[in-house]
């Protein structure tokens, strides 16, 4: 029986590593996690947010995820979506799910993310 998600795994290119690192850890404010010397030797990096974790790969024949992508829960999704903004990221807002509030980016070697929120249910 499935219990959870441990991991999102997305694609990068050799030698990516600094510019995701500046961009998942100081964009999107997630922490840097140590890969196993085993998989480090691969390339790529780790980050968690809390029990969120994404796992950056190396791909040699790297294409971005356009259409496929994780997507990340929030809270306060307004005020994470204007510091993405002020830190350099592009937010395509997206009104087509009921029930929530969410938005697209990108990281910066053209991943797709998508940032959600549920709306407060009244009554």
């Amino acid at each position: 029986m499935l219990v959870a998600v441990d991991h999102v795994q997305l694609a990068a290119p050799p030698g990516s590593e600094d510019l995701l690192r500046t961009y998942y850890t100081g964009v999107l404010g997630m922490v840097e996690i140590p890969k196993p010397p085993v998989l480090a030797a691969r390339g790529g990096c780790w980050f968690a947010a809390g029990p969120v974790q994404l796992h950056l790969g190396v791909e040699a024949d790297f294409r971005p995820a356009r259409k496929a992508h994780p997507g990340l829960r929030v809270s306060g999704i307004e005020a994470y979506a204007g510091q993405l903004e002020e830190r350099g990221a592009k937010v395509v807002w997206d009104d087509d799910l009921p029930g929530h509030k969410r938005f697209y980016s990108e990281d910066p070697v053209g991943n797709r993310l998508e940032f959600l929120e549920p709306l407060a249910q009244t009554g």
